[in-house]
């Protein structure tokens, strides 16, 4: 419940010297004792409360969200690639996750170890079975994983680089449209790159 108050009211810093008591008292939870006892210390809540935000940014947008049963891959693909961007670009999830995660990927704490284990993994596990699926019998490791990530670059490009693409293109916000768009876009080039990656393919020098 604890955890749950913090990750709530995105008080919770990595860097400052805020102690336990003042975020506890922050974010407006009762009793400060009791995150010492759940937790041990502020590095170990922090890790908690970020896996928590990832874990419910997943539950808000599933990768098979309305897909029916036994949906080919390619519409798998474009649902978990559709998820993927409304996690990123979701204001709410972002106003709380978004800086933490940024943070991380500068200057990784262990709470980035508990994420990767706890929610990332799994889902880049989820993916690299739906790229096997549209690869060949026969490809192997290196050509399912280099896959995957590939189609993960693309969508955090246009996360990463939403400074630059703004000035490009002059639009402030990634509205729900522009996300379903995107989805496709990245959906096609993907299958369009897996498909040439098929053995028998002349490919150029």
């Amino acid at each position: 419940a604890i955890c749950g108050t913090v990750a709530r009211s995105g008080t919770i810093e990595l860097e400052g010297k805020a102690t336990v008591r003042e975020i506890v008292t922050r974010a407006g939870a009762a009793n400060s004792s009791a995150v010492n006892y759940h937790f041990g210390d502020k590095a170990r809540l922090y890790a908690a409360v970020l896996e928590r935000l990832m874990k419910e940014a997943q539950d808000k947008y599933p990768t098979r969200r309305g897909l029916p049963a036994g949906a080919p891959p390619p519409e798998r693909l474009l649902g978990f690639v559709r998820a993927f961007l409304h996690r990123i670009f979701d204001p709410g999830l972002q106003s709380r996750m978004g800086r933490l995660m940024a943070l991380e990927m500068v200057d990784p704490t262990p709470a980035l170890d508990r994420v990767v284990e706890a929610v990332i993994r799994p889902l880049f596990g989820e993916l690299c079975l739906l790229v096997r699926e549209l690869l060949p019998r026969r490809a192997g490791y290196p050509e399912v994983d280099r896959a995957a990530k590939s189609i993960v670059g693309q969508v955090l490009f246009y996360k990463h680089s939403a400074a630059v693409l703004e000035r490009l293109d002059g639009r402030k916000s990634m509205t729900a449209g522009a996300i379903e768009g995107l989805a496709r876009h990245i959906t096609a080039f993907s299958l369009g790159g897996l498909k040439a990656l098929r053995p028998g393919r002349r490919r150029t020098s």
